[in-house]
């Protein structure tokens, strides 16, 4: 499990004074903070690995603050994003809160909310990128299986008992039972019922036909 305390904080604002600010107040109560003079940079040098908070500036040169979180949401980033704008209205606010930011906070801002909102987001952005290591462990395991195999798994998840996966496929029980054998051994799963689960659990979308 990753500690909250273990979260940064990516800062991305083209605004030099409103960065080092950011930095000031966060770095104050012990926070390790990362920043970024635009969108751009961050996406070329951040960790998607790392945990993290995102605190971004909504109107940037360039790539813009919304177009950022669009992106990162087609990478599947589990970061929490906190928007900051000088410039923001009700429409703004609610595209980016309806596409999963957890705050949006108007220039000038109480710097005591700015601390609250990120504090609040550690422990949910450490709980979020465990799950998201998770998921992709998963993954990795399910990618050693045979495009045969992966056809058996997902008539699994779908309930379909050995005899009925081997009338679909046009088998034998005993393939079958045999491919489910290969499926455990592989995915190193305690049993197909919890690889089932963990499939489940993360939605890992398993094609019938590879």
């Amino acid at each position: 499990m990753t500690a909250y305390h273990e979260v940064v904080v990516h800062v991305i604002d083209d605004d030099d004074d409103h960065r080092d600010s950011i930095i000031f107040l966060l770095q104050s109560v012990g926070l390790t903070v990362l920043t970024y003079p635009s969108a751009m940079s961050f996406l070329e040098e951040f960790d998607p690995d790392e945990p993290a908070v995102a605190v971004v500036d909504v109107r940037m040169p360039g790539m813009s603050g919304l177009q950022l979180q669009e992106e990162l949401i087609r990478r599947r980033y589990p970061g929490r994003v906190i928007f900051c704008s000088a410039h923001g209205d009700i429409s703004m606010s609610v595209r980016a809160m309806r596409s999963g930011a957890v705050d949006f906070l108007e220039k000038p801002y109480e710097p005591q909310r700015l601390l609250d909102a990120v504090q609040a987001q550690l422990p949910v952005a450490a709980a979020a990128f465990d799950r998201a290591a998770e998921r992709k462990a998963v993954q990795e395991r399910i990618g050693t299986l045979t495009a045969r195999e992966m056809q058996v798994l997902a008539l699994v998840v779908d309930g379909l008992p050995s005899q009925a996966i081997a009338q679909r496929l046009g088998t034998s029980v005993k393939t079958i039972d045999v491919h489910r054998a290969h499926i455990r051994s592989k995915t190193d799963a305690e049993g197909l019922g919890a690889l089932v689960r963990d499939v489940l659990l993360h939605r890992i979308p398993l094609p019938h036909d590879r």
